[in-house]
């Protein structure tokens, strides 16, 4: 037996998209005769299309050296590029810089030709990664000008898709997007590689995700799980955009249907595509905290730290939820450095909510006008809300009531329309407090009534032990109660410390602002105040 015919059944399945098949057959062959190059190409597409990405890694580089070997710059070259997408999607860019290079090294004294366009398209990926917009902007210049030299539409996709991207960073949101649609013409008509078409696919419905833009993430997504049903075996991109399906259902509050979904994507997805792992671990830490699992999300940040990815700003929620604002407001901070607008947008709300716990009222400030000129930049629903949302916050914590309401009740609609429940909620859970604070106590029981409503059916134990307890008066948050309770029983700051597990610093910030909320200026009159309105901490 020579393999002939295995050979010639790989290669068919392998045209017409059956990767499962293309595997077998071309794996069977190997086992009796030795593949050359091409073959060995396709045997390492089809290893990476079913999922075995260690092995894919092993006969594309095999394929690689053979090409270089055999004289053929051009067809080495882009397996080269093929390794770097491929690392890069693994999360090591020092292994895919390397593999850039390579094809930098192997192009540099040939005639222009579409693996110039390619080598383009990874240079500017990388920039992109390393929040590079110049270079970004440069590759995709000299994408453009092969694609326009050689008359390429897959290569024109391409340069659009970098463009596109360049113009989302830099704000121009409408252009970009109108990029990105244009480049998906060309991978819709069939005319892009499926690896690189997948790539497109990918990469628009993450800029959707950061961007806070979900209608359209939901779109990409979808169109995504059309393309992919014309493969068999495939099991890449499939789990790519099972985990993306799975981020939008918990955003539309079906946290225990995706729990397990998720954690089970992000195992399978680890060592193929770590990004992607990292943010489905990401998701599982948000669920479990949302959902009172506390050590259960711990494990799940820690898991996608592993993978590179910093799992905020859920941990600092945790974090400050917990009690320990000192240490969460830190986790925010250090994220937020070297993060350019865009990338830094997500932290921003959490944080005037963890700045305004610690009495950081010139900090909260900081950041919420930081994300309202984000908002203003970008201009999506999501940034929108998150935008009107911290500025209610920050609002309501000034006791400036009737401007939190407008403020809240745009927040309000903005979430409505993405479907974001949870978010919908708290914003509901805002909008009692100044209501109460408007002297609108009715419209204030229905808002908490709402709000309640809505995280009952989400499961969200802790908000619903939270809102259920009776309103401490003053306007006290629970550790606030807590501290004061201590203060009253003659604990000094170090005491209140250690008994509540924070640190004394944390304890002298509650007191600031548990004098301004109750209007008194001395331990003696807070403590008087407390034994008067039988203020009992909460655990």
């Amino acid at each position: 037996m020579d393999g002939t015919g295995e050979l010639t059944a790989g290669r068919q399945a392998y045209d017409r998209g059956d990767w499962q098949g293309a595997y077998g057959a071309l794996s069977r062959a190997r086992a009796v005769t030795e593949l050359g190059p091409a073959d060995l190409v396709l045997l390492g597409g089809a290893a990476w299309w079913t999922g075995r990405t260690h092995e894919s890694l092993d006969v594309s580089e095999l394929a690689f050296h053979t090409l270089e070997e055999d004289g053929d710059t051009l067809g080495a070259a882009m397996r080269a590029l093929d390794l770097a997408i491929l690392w890069g999607g693994r999360g090591d860019l020092v292994v895919t810089s390397g593999w850039l290079n390579r094809a930098r090294r192997l192009l540099a004294d040939q005639a222009t030709t579409a693996a110039h366009g390619y080598l383009s398209y990874v240079e500017g990926a990388l920039a992109l990664a390393r929040w590079d917009l110049d270079g970004l902007d440069g590759a995709a210049r000299r994408l453009a000008g092969v694609a326009r030299g050689i008359r390429d539409p897959a290569l024109s996709s391409l340069g659009l898709v970098l463009a596109g991207l360049s113009d989302l960073r830099r704000g121009r949101t409408g252009d970009g997007f109108a990029q990105l649609d244009e480049a998906m013409l060309p991978v819709l008509a069939g005319r892009l590689d499926p690896a690189w078409a997948g790539e497109v696919y990918c990469t628009v419905i993450h800029a959707c995700h950061e961007l806070g833009d979900l209608d359209r993430m939901r779109a990409w997504t979808r169109a995504t799980e059309r393309w992919c049903e014309q493969f068999r075996g495939e099991e890449m991109f499939s789990g790519i955009c099972r985990v993306h399906r799975l981020q939008l259902l918990c955003s539309e509050g079906g946290w225990a249907e995706a729990e397990a979904g998720i954690e089970r994507s992000g195992v399978e997805l680890e060592g193929r595509n770590t990004w992607v792992a990292g943010e489905a671990l990401y998701q599982l830490g948000e669920i479990r905290r949302l959902r009172g699992d506390l050590d259960g999300a711990r494990g799940a940040y820690a898991r996608a730290r592993a993978l590179g990815i910093e799992p905020q700003p859920g941990e600092a929620l945790l974090l400050h939820a917990t009690g320990d604002g000192d240490a969460a407001w830190s986790r925010l901070s250090g994220a937020l450095a070297g993060r350019d607008r865009l990338a830094g947008a997500r932290l921003l709300a959490p944080g005037v909510e963890v700045a305004l716990g610690l009495g950081l009222v010139d900090e909260a400030a900081s950041w919420c006008a930081r994300l309202e000129q984000t908002a203003a930049q970008f201009d999506t629903p999501g940034l929108r809300a998150w935008a009107a949302h911290a500025r209610g916050a920050v609002q309501v914590h000034e006791r400036r009531y009737g401007d939190a309401v407008a403020t809240l009740d745009a927040a309000a609609r903005e979430y409505r329309s993405l479907g974001c429940r949870y978010e919908t909620a708290r914003v509901y859970e805002m909008l009692a407090r100044a209501h109460h604070g408007t002297g609108e106590p009715a419209t204030a029981a229905a808002d908490r009534a709402t709000a309640l409503a809505i995280l009952r059916e989400l499961g969200a134990a802790p908000d619903v032990r939270r809102l259920e307890q009776d309103d401490l008066p003053g306007g006290l948050t629970d550790r606030e109660a807590q501290v004061l309770t201590c203060v009253a029983a003659g604990l000094t700051n170090r005491q209140v410390a250690r008994q509540l597990a924070i640190s004394e610093k944390t304890v002298s910030r509650h007191l600031a602002n548990i004098f301004t909320k109750i209007g008194v200026s001395s331990r003696t009159a807070a403590a008087a105040w407390a034994h008067e309105n039988h203020v009992h901490g909460r655990a």
